[in-house]
Protein backbone atom coordinates (compact mmCIF):
# COMPACT_ATOMS: atom_id res chain seq x y z
CA UNK A 1 0.00 0.00 0.00
CA UNK A 2 0.78 3.64 -1.21
CA UNK A 3 0.83 5.78 2.20
CA UNK A 4 1.75 9.66 2.41
CA UNK A 5 2.53 10.87 5.69
CA UNK A 6 2.92 14.38 6.29
CA UNK A 7 3.02 16.94 9.70
CA UNK A 8 4.40 20.15 11.26
CA UNK A 9 7.33 20.52 13.48
CA UNK A 10 5.23 19.26 16.43
CA UNK A 11 4.26 15.98 14.65
CA UNK A 12 7.53 15.00 12.87
CA UNK A 13 8.77 13.05 15.26
CA UNK A 14 6.13 10.67 15.01
CA UNK A 15 5.78 11.10 11.56
CA UNK A 16 9.18 9.68 11.09
CA UNK A 17 8.60 6.86 13.83
CA UNK A 18 5.10 6.02 11.68
CA UNK A 19 7.10 5.74 8.37
CA UNK A 20 9.92 3.24 10.02
CA UNK A 21 6.98 0.71 11.30
CA UNK A 22 5.08 1.04 7.74
CA UNK A 23 7.85 0.24 6.04
CA UNK A 24 8.89 -2.56 8.06
CA UNK A 25 5.36 -4.19 7.45
CA UNK A 26 6.19 -3.48 3.63
CA UNK A 27 4.11 -0.31 3.20
CA UNK A 28 5.54 2.57 0.67
CA UNK A 29 5.81 5.66 2.63
CA UNK A 30 6.38 9.26 1.38
CA UNK A 31 6.79 12.09 3.79
CA UNK A 32 5.73 15.53 2.84
CA UNK A 33 5.61 18.73 5.26
CA UNK A 34 8.45 19.30 8.12
CA UNK A 35 11.93 18.46 6.98
CA UNK A 36 12.77 19.47 10.59
CA UNK A 37 11.97 20.45 13.86
CA UNK A 38 11.39 24.19 13.32
CA UNK A 39 8.78 25.78 13.38
CA UNK A 40 6.33 24.58 10.26
CA UNK A 41 2.76 25.64 9.31
CA UNK A 42 0.25 22.59 9.78
CA UNK A 43 -1.83 23.96 6.78
CA UNK A 44 0.73 23.40 4.47
CA UNK A 45 1.50 20.02 5.41
CA UNK A 46 -1.64 19.26 4.85
CA UNK A 47 -2.17 21.11 1.37
CA UNK A 48 0.92 18.89 0.22
CA UNK A 49 -0.65 15.84 1.34
CA UNK A 50 -3.37 16.23 -0.57
CA UNK A 51 -1.89 17.57 -3.83
CA UNK A 52 0.27 13.76 -3.20
CA UNK A 53 -3.84 11.88 -3.02
CA UNK A 54 -4.92 14.03 -5.88
CA UNK A 55 -2.43 12.95 -8.14
CA UNK A 56 -3.09 9.57 -7.21
CA UNK A 57 0.28 8.98 -6.02
CA UNK A 58 -0.80 7.20 -2.28
CA UNK A 59 -3.54 5.35 -1.57
CA UNK A 60 -4.11 6.91 1.89
CA UNK A 61 -2.92 9.62 3.73
CA UNK A 62 -2.01 10.50 7.52
CA UNK A 63 -1.57 14.10 8.85
CA UNK A 64 -0.41 14.80 12.11
CA UNK A 65 0.39 17.67 13.85
CA UNK A 66 -0.10 18.63 18.09
CA UNK A 67 -3.68 17.69 18.15
CA UNK A 68 -4.49 16.47 14.78
CA UNK A 69 -7.47 19.58 14.67
CA UNK A 70 -5.41 21.80 12.38
CA UNK A 71 -4.47 19.29 9.45
CA UNK A 72 -7.75 17.71 9.31
CA UNK A 73 -9.79 21.08 9.34
CA UNK A 74 -7.34 22.26 6.39
CA UNK A 75 -7.84 19.11 4.41
CA UNK A 76 -11.47 18.61 4.81
CA UNK A 77 -11.61 22.00 2.56
CA UNK A 78 -10.77 20.01 -0.39
CA UNK A 79 -13.13 17.98 -2.93
CA UNK A 80 -13.16 14.57 -2.03
CA UNK A 81 -10.65 14.26 1.28
CA UNK A 82 -12.33 12.89 4.01
CA UNK A 83 -9.91 13.33 6.44
CA UNK A 84 -11.19 11.89 10.52
CA UNK A 85 -9.16 12.88 13.46
CA UNK A 86 -8.96 9.87 15.56
CA UNK A 87 -7.93 8.88 19.18
CA UNK A 88 -9.04 5.59 19.52
CA UNK A 89 -8.72 1.95 17.00
CA UNK A 90 -12.66 2.34 17.11
CA UNK A 91 -12.92 5.48 15.66
CA UNK A 92 -10.36 4.64 12.96
CA UNK A 93 -12.35 1.79 11.95
CA UNK A 94 -15.73 3.73 11.77
CA UNK A 95 -13.61 6.62 9.93
CA UNK A 96 -13.09 3.73 7.20
CA UNK A 97 -15.97 1.47 7.39
CA UNK A 98 -18.81 4.17 7.56
CA UNK A 99 -17.26 7.33 6.34
CA UNK A 100 -14.71 5.80 3.79
CA UNK A 101 -12.00 8.33 4.91
CA UNK A 102 -9.02 8.59 2.68
CA UNK A 103 -6.74 10.59 5.31
CA UNK A 104 -6.24 9.71 9.34
CA UNK A 105 -5.02 13.10 11.27
CA UNK A 106 -3.64 11.77 14.43
CA UNK A 107 -2.14 14.02 16.95
CA UNK A 108 1.47 13.62 18.35
CA UNK A 109 1.16 15.95 21.69
CA UNK A 110 -2.47 13.38 22.23
CA UNK A 111 -1.23 10.02 21.30
CA UNK A 112 1.52 7.78 22.50
CA UNK A 113 3.63 6.14 19.91
CA UNK A 114 2.34 2.70 19.82
CA UNK A 115 -1.73 4.01 20.52
CA UNK A 116 -0.66 5.93 17.25
CA UNK A 117 0.31 2.68 15.65
CA UNK A 118 -2.33 1.06 16.39
CA UNK A 119 -4.87 3.49 15.57
CA UNK A 120 -3.03 3.56 11.84
CA UNK A 121 -3.02 0.10 11.94
CA UNK A 122 -7.09 0.09 12.24
CA UNK A 123 -7.75 2.65 9.75
CA UNK A 124 -5.24 0.88 6.92
CA UNK A 125 -7.18 -2.75 7.67
CA UNK A 126 -10.39 -1.56 7.48
CA UNK A 127 -12.59 -1.20 4.50
CA UNK A 128 -15.04 0.82 3.46
CA UNK A 129 -18.29 -0.14 3.89
CA UNK A 130 -20.21 -1.65 1.10
CA UNK A 131 -23.96 -1.44 2.63
CA UNK A 132 -25.62 1.04 0.92
CA UNK A 133 -26.98 3.65 3.17
CA UNK A 134 -23.54 4.03 3.89
CA UNK A 135 -22.29 4.45 0.45
CA UNK A 136 -25.06 7.40 -0.41
CA UNK A 137 -23.99 9.46 2.93
CA UNK A 138 -20.14 8.79 1.61
CA UNK A 139 -21.31 10.19 -1.78
CA UNK A 140 -23.26 13.62 -0.20
CA UNK A 141 -20.06 14.31 1.99
CA UNK A 142 -18.50 14.42 -1.28
CA UNK A 143 -20.93 16.85 -2.90
CA UNK A 144 -20.99 20.40 -3.46
CA UNK A 145 -22.32 22.07 -1.13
Amino acid sequence: MKIVLGSDHAGIDLRQWLVEQLTKKGHACQEVGAPDTSSYDYPDASDELVHVLARKDADYGILICGTGIGVSIRANRYPHTRCALCTTEYMAAMAREHNDANVLALGARVLGTEQALAIVETFLSTDASQVPRHQARVRKLDAPI
